[in-house]
């Protein structure tokens, strides 16, 4: 019987995968209510995810753009 291997992305994790986010919130040194709350805001992109837990774990917003006038 042949069978579709599944397609795995390179820079989305797959939520349903537990060994996935288990690796992943390990490497970010994250809890379980911390990473999920992180997933929630800013989805299933590891490189989302890994931005935000730094901004959020050094207190820091993103960079914003300012617009001085001249």
């Amino acid at each position: 019987m042949n069978r579709r291997k599944p397609t795995y992305f390179r820079n989305s994790l797959d939520l349903r995968d537990k060994v996935q986010v288990k690796v992943l919130r390990k490497r970010l040194k994250l809890s379980d209510e911390q990473f999920a709350s992180i997933v929630r805001k800013s989805g299933n992109s590891i490189s989302a995810i890994t931005k935000e837990a730094t901004a959020s774990r050094s207190g820091e917003l993103p960079p914003v753009a300012v617009v001085v006038p001249a």
